[in-house]
């Protein structure tokens, strides 16, 4: 049975329920952006880590993705997804909170880094699966594009913001306060979700089927496997974000080792570059009216791959004008991140489009797994290439890769406008 929004406010993307969730969002992408920039910095700067220790931070963040993003596809098709975030950010506020506690004791390590790292890792899988399969239910189906367009600029005018203060606040205070910010706006967020109504079923108090957890896999999997265009996208993310992680695992080592430009600068630098996602996600809608989601998705790869080159062309100016390093690390942020929110609005638009509602927490959760799988692999290897052959070589493998991207999506629209919008699925 297809599941639809019911009530006519709820179909408009400024209606309370969505601006509510918006709302929660966006205090939790801020605060998530204080640990991006933190957590690295508490395992370089206080623990004194090398490239290979923040290769294993990094893998422990996303290495619950193979481990469990299958299955959570599964339990938070089940469950109520409002009910999932909720749980996930109150247990990443409260792991996170544990590092100022145990820095003030002198008994945080690198052991106990990559233990609340799995931890916030394990949380944020059902957090984002749900995340990402609740939009469907907050607004009409016309909507869907908008909504998550204005989500996307929220999180990257966090982006740009938080980097830029967390590098302020390093500054003044140590990394570990600072993961304390982060800690707190999820337990925000979490308040903000209490308030949240949808249109969501239980879905098997409805339908009536089994329970089985391994068949509700199986069916997510297939479903995606068969279907010509998710298995596309598929494809392009998982490698889009693998040569993307090899990157961005050492660029916070390109900054403050290489580069010796320090923590503050490196926030203030990607904040500021990170305003091209902004710029992609409020253009995105009248690109679109324009242009077919194929051809957009290619030339935001394109942009991305061509962006990130910035990097290690930046590395090999150390020792010069300080300037000229930094300008090319803003302009590459700047325009990497513009092509990859391109990308990544549309094909999320078009993944919850052709999906059956009650199939979109297996579909985002099996191409997570594949997505996000590969994000651990590729930090490891960062880790070592970046330990055995350099930091700048990396880097250039990450750029390489990053066009490669490009070539599934390429010739994608047909397929695209042969699939129908789904109606909800027996599977």
């Amino acid at each position: 049975m297809s599941v639809s929004v019911s009530d006519a406010a709820a179909s408009e993307v400024g209606s309370g329920r969505f601006l509510r969730f918006w709302t929660a969002q966006t205090v939790s992408q801020a605060g998530q952006r204080f640990g991006l920039v933190a957590l690295p910095v508490v395992a370089i700067d206080t623990l004194h880590a090398g490239a290979a220790e923040v290769g294993y931070l990094t893998a422990a963040l996303t290495v619950c993705y193979l481990l469990i993003g299958l299955p959570a596809g599964a339990w938070v098709d089940r469950w109520s997804k409002r009910s999932t975030m909720i749980a996930a950010a109150v247990v990443r506020a409260a792991v996170l909170a544990g590092i100022p506690v145990l820095w003030a004791f002198d008994r945080l390590s690198l052991v106990w880094l990559y233990a609340v790292a799995v931890i916030v890792g394990v949380a944020s899988v059902f957090f984002d699966v749900a995340y990402q399969s609740y939009v469907p239910f907050i607004v009409a189906d016309k909507d869907i594009e908008r909504a998550n367009a204005r989500l996307e600029s929220s999180a990257q005018i966090s982006a740009a913001g938080g980097p830029a203060v967390a590098g302020l606040l390093l500054k003044a205070v140590s990394a570990p306060v600072v993961i304390a910010v982060d800690a707190l706006a999820y337990v925000v967020c979490a308040g903000f979700l209490t308030t949240v109504k949808d249109s969501e079923p239980s879905r098997r108090a409805k339908e009536g089927e089994d329970s089985r957890l391994a068949r509700d896999i199986l069916d997510g999997v297939r479903f995606v496997v068969g279907h010509p265009v998710l298995r596309r996208l598929c494809v392009t993310v998982g490698v889009s974000n693998f040569f993307a992680t090899l990157a961005m695992t050492l660029t916070p080592l390109l900054i403050l080792r290489t580069l010796g430009l320090g923590s503050t600068v490196m926030g203030v630098v990607l904040g500021v570059g990170t305003l091209g996602g902004l710029l992609a996600s409020l253009t995105l809608p009248k690109v679109r009216a324009r242009f077919d989601a194929g051809k957009v998705m290619a030339v935001g790869l394109v942009l991305a791959g061509f962006s990130m080159a910035a990097f290690p062309l930046a590395g090999t100016l150390a020792g010069s004008a300080t300037v000229i390093p930094v300008a090319l690390l803003v302009l590459g942020q700047f325009g990497m991140t513009w092509g990859a929110v391109t990308f990544n609005i549309a094909q999320v638009s078009v993944r919850q489009r052709v999906c059956p509602k009650n199939m979109l927490a297996r579909m985002t959760a099996s191409i997570r797994f594949v997505v996000w799988g590969s994000m651990p692999v590729a930090a490891v290897l960062a880790g070592w290439l970046g330990t055995h052959i350099g930091i700048v070589p990396c880097l250039w493998i990450g750029v390489v890769g990053g066009f490669l991207t490009a070539l599934p999506v390429i010739g994608m629209d047909r397929l695209i406008r042969s699939a129908a919008p789904a109606p909800a699925s027996g599977v």
